[in-house]
């Protein structure tokens, strides 16, 4: 275990003043770290003010909902907005949604699974499409006009566009050349307007017909700590896996754990409960990495990875910038 990467955030009394030095530092040089989505009350005391969210001597969570985005854009510099895998979000979404953030912030944003899920798994918030093959699987036609083209007036404050494909994706296409000629199809009409990257769920798909097809698109390859995905360290040393002139990366839960799992364990996430080195080695290693190339990284830290995404967030941070400095040193010596 490396030494020098501190398995504990620090005390949460300090970590606001902290994460808005050592973020601020890291965008000026366009390393972006933020988290999945925003709206945790378990943040309250750490990231978030209570009183901000105060109506007549009490919390109000509807005030909360609303407004806690601003906030959060006080510390961090960028969010993945998870939120849109599950809807084409109307324009006054989109509209409210950016008049919360100041100008330099950067949103990621996971393109709805209407287009990248194959076929529509057995559960009961799909209702009669439970179980059905999806009309618009890989459709460039409805990701523009109903997604894509909505968003255009705000692309300057859009970091990329994250396409999360199932692990079903694998089983779908037994020959990987059909499905990587499938994406590639897909990805020679979309716009040019916006960054792309292809998060997998099937460690099959890791294969070099995968990584030269998002290459030929400049398509970056979103290097994920998920339950059936190899370690991110693993998916790191193949260097065919830096597709693009810009990293991505979500560290959503360590691999071999089930959603449920870790939201049994992690929730209502006010702590670190359960560091993991090996992801927060791999993260700064991300970091460095771009930072050596002059190369923007776009990396978001799931709650349910550690317990408190915050957290490990100013750990990973903290270590980047202690080797960083380092690193100076010796070069200066």
């Amino acid at each position: 275990m490396d030494e020098n990467l501190s398995l504990f955030a620090p005390e949460e009394s300090d970590l606001k003043r902290q994460l808005v030095a050592r973020l601020n530092e890291l965008a000026g040089v366009q390393l972006y770290v933020g988290t999945s989505s925003w709206k945790y009350e378990g943040w309250l005391g750490s990231v978030y003010q209570p009183e901000r969210y105060s109506s007549r001597g009490r919390f109000s969570k509807a005030r909360f909902q609303r407004d806690c985005l601003t906030e959060y854009a006080e510390v961090f510099h960028t969010v993945s907005g998870d939120f849109a895998f599950y809807q084409f979000p109307s324009i006054s979404v989109w509209s409210r949604l950016f008049s919360r953030v100041p100008a330099g912030f950067r949103f990621a944003f996971k393109a709805p699974e209407e287009i990248t899920t194959p076929v529509f798994a057995r559960h009961p918030r799909y209702g009669s499409r439970a179980g059905r093959p999806n009309p618009l699987f890989l459709d460039p036609k409805a990701l523009t006009a109903q997604f894509l083209n909505p968003l255009e007036p705000y692309a300057t404050a859009v970091a990329v566009i994250m396409l999360e494909f199932p692990a079903a994706l694998a089983d779908l296409f037994e020959d990987i050349g059909a499905l990587t000629d499938a994406l590639s199809r897909f990805f020679d009409r979309l716009p040019a307007t916006f960054r792309y990257a292809v998060e997998i769920r099937s460690k099959r798909v890791l294969c070099a017909d995968y990584f030269r097809a998002l290459r030929n698109h400049g398509i970056a390859h979103v290097f994920n700590s998920w339950t059936l995905m190899p370690p991110i360290v693993d998916q790191i040393a193949d260097s065919d896996a830096f597709t693009t002139n810009f990293t991505v990366s979500r560290a959503l839960m360590s691999p071999g754990r089930s959603y449920e799992q870790t939201v049994s364990r992690f929730a209502p996430y006010g702590s670190v409960q359960e560091p993991n080195p090996e992801v927060r080695n791999s993260l700064r290693d991300l970091l460095v990495r771009s930072k050596q190339r002059g190369e923007p990284a776009f990396i978001y830290v799931n709650n349910r990875l550690e317990g408190f995404a915050p957290g490990t967030i100013a750990a990973v941070v903290d270590a980047f910038l202690h080797q960083n400095r380092a690193s100076r040193t010796l070069a200066n010596m």
